[in-house]
């Protein structure tokens, strides 16, 4: 049985998410946390979040194991970018943007192919 959960519009750019979940993909939920309880980034924060509810959303309403749930896949996309300037001299103005990102993890019971 898969089960999913994902957050989206979070105020991290793709890029460094996509470091942090390289790090925990494919293995068991329990290690994963484990894992980014550890890491000092600044994309582990939103994955522990999204990885705690997806696998309270296994405990509670598919009534699995814990220990028996897998990362089966962590897609990391990029999301609206919001859009400012700096400004310079002149009166002339630095464009850049504040990227968001989603993330969707899916699990899946250890036994289950």
């Amino acid at each position: 049985m898969k089960l999913t959960a994902f957050v989206k519009s979070v105020q991290v750019s793709p890029r460094k998410i996509r470091l942090v979940a390289d790090a925990v993909r494919s293995k068991s939920a329990t290690d994963a946390i484990a894992i980014l309880s550890l890491v000092r980034k600044r994309g582990s924060d939103p994955i522990m979040k999204v990885l705690k509810s997806a696998v309270a959303n296994a405990v509670h309403n598919a009534k699995l194991s814990e220990s028996n749930l897998m990362i089966k896949q962590i897609e990391v996309s990029e999301g609206t970018s919001l859009k400012r300037f700096h400004a310079s001299t002149r009166g002339r103005t630095h464009p850049y943007k504040k990227r968001t990102s989603h993330i969707r993890i899916t699990l899946e019971e250890r036994g289950v192919i």
